[in-house]
């Protein structure tokens, strides 16, 4: 009698487990694209928000600021080229100086990142530089 319990046991767990049948969203491979679709556009409109950029300056002997950097692109699907950046120049009170706009013609894919370097006769007194991306094309 015990035998056949779990005789019958198992033939129902395993008739139950063959007729279980996984079903699929049909709508579930549109969802994705429109997700997929609605990411781009953000990362379109909003560069600056998905690229980073971070580096050093310093003097070489002909008195210039030679500005060595790196970009970093944080997007998800995007990839961005012809990158402006926005570089001013403080003294050591915190002054405004000088603002340039360097443009990096690199291309740089999602989770990418380009190196650049840059050299300018800086204003008399530039303490530090400071640099923030303002523009790219995609």
């Amino acid at each position: 009698m015990k035998g056949f319990l779990i005789i019958l046991f198992t033939s129902a767990n395993l008739f139950i487990a063959c007729t279980n049948e996984k079903k699929y969203d049909i709508n579930s491979s549109d969802n994705y694209e429109k997700g997929k679709a609605s990411i781009e556009e953000i990362e379109k409109k909003n560069p600056e928000q998905f690229l980073r950029v971070s580096g050093n300056s310093k003097q070489n002997l002909l008195r210039q600021t030679v500005i060595k950097g790196n970009i970093y692109n944080n997007a998800k699907i995007v990839s961005y080229k012809d990158i402006s950046i926005n570089m001013k120049f403080y003294s050591k009170t915190g002054a405004l100086l000088e603002e340039d706009t360097d443009v990096i013609y690199e291309t740089i894919t999602p989770g990418g990142s380009a190196p650049f370097k840059s050299k300018y006769f800086a204003p008399k007194g530039t303490d530090s530089v400071a640099m923030i991306v303002s523009n790219a094309k995609f």
